[in-house]
Formats: structure tokens, sequence, C-alpha cells
């Protein structure tokens, strides 16, 4: 795993290149499939997460037709951080967001290969995965709140 290193004056370091980087370069890598982990250079405290949501916010800013939260949405985002007994939301997120990058996958695959199916059998077939996917996690039970395991569907 790649090791970016984050100093006092917000400088992003990339240890196995041994350079600067930019939320930039760092967005490439997560299109790229790259896994890494930035730190903080003295602590060594884990800060992905914030440089992730910090490269969400920049992208949000840069292109306006590229928008993915609403105001509405993040309304009702901070609304589920302050219920009493929190919704699993994180699992049905990434499950749902990562049923979405499958089928998009999927679907250019298709394009390229000049789709073996007609068009509305290909349509009926992602209809009835959603279908699948959506009962399925509605019928589980939340995970214990320690567990990290993700959930498949076929």
């Amino acid at each position: 795993m790649r090791v970016i290193r984050k100093y006092a004056n917000r400088r992003l370091y990339d240890t196995q290149q041994s350079r600067y980087v930019t939320l930039e370069d760092l967005r490439c890598l997560i299109i790229e499939e790259e896994p890494f982990r930035v730190e903080d250079a003295k602590s060594g405290e884990d800060l992905t997460r914030t440089i992730l949501l910090s490269i969400i916010i920049e992208q949000e800013q840069s292109d306006n037709n590229a928008e993915v939260f609403s105001n509405d949405l993040l309304a009702q985002l901070i609304r589920v951080y302050d219920m009493s007994s929190p919704l699993p939301l994180a699992r049905y997120l990434e499950q749902g967001t990562q049923l979405m990058l499958e089928q998009q996958k999927r679907l250019q695959s298709q394009w390229k290969q000049a789709m073996r199916h007609t068009p509305m059998e290909f349509m009926r077939e992602l209809a009835e995965e959603n279908m699948r996917f959506w009962q399925n996690t509605m019928n589980q039970s939340p995970p214990p709140s320690d567990s990290n395991e993700e959930d498949k569907t076929s």
C-alpha cells in the first residue's frame, strides 16, 4: 500500500515516488484503484478519510455539472448523524454504489462488444439485478458494529 505523508504545511508527500502530490494526483490513484493511506507526518495518525472527503469537496466545487450531493441530500445525511438509532447507511451506500459502478462497467463493456442481447433484454437483466440487490439488502440484519465485511450479490 502506498503511503502518503501529510505535513503541517498541508503538503502531501508520496513516499513511494519521493515527490509531493496534490489532491488531483490522489484522485487519479483512486480512479486507477491504487490503494493508499494518508498519515500525519509527525504522529502517524490515519488521515485517509479526511483527505478523501477533501477530494470529494474539490470535485463538487470544480464542476457544477458533476454535483453528486445536492443541498437536500447533504441535509438528509446530517440528519442521519443525529438519529438516536442511526441507520446502517454506510453499508447501503457502499453496496449501492458498488452495484452502480459494476453495472456501469458492464454496460460499457456490452456496448464495446456490440451487445450480444437486445437493448430491452439487457435493461431487463439490469432491473432484475437491482431488484435482487435491494431485496437482499433489505432482508439482511444490520452487521455487527466491528464487522468490515462487504456483502456481494451476483
